[in-house]
């Protein structure tokens, strides 16, 4: 599945690092692509976004809620 999150408070490479760990630790498969200026994170992991949301919080940054969808019905938000 492709998911993007919205991460706020990147701001260096060790950020960048940090917020690939903690998806990593989740999916060690997963494919991360990050654009730091936009906080946008590409996902490619079999793994709900919830999870990789959470993990990404733990570390201490912010994740927006996805947009739009379901609405938060399903395991997208």
């Amino acid at each position: 599945m492709q998911h993007t999150l919205n991460v706020q408070g990147m701001t260096c490479g060790h950020c960048e690092a940090a917020v690939t760990g903690a998806i990593k630790g989740v999916d060690p498969h997963a494919v991360v692509s990050i654009d730091r200026s936009s906080g946008r994170v590409d996902v490619q992991s079999e793994s709900p976004r919830h999870a990789l949301a959470a993990a990404i919080a733990d570390e201490g940054y912010t994740v927006e809620k996805a947009a739009g969808g379901c609405g938060g019905h399903c395991s997208c938000g």
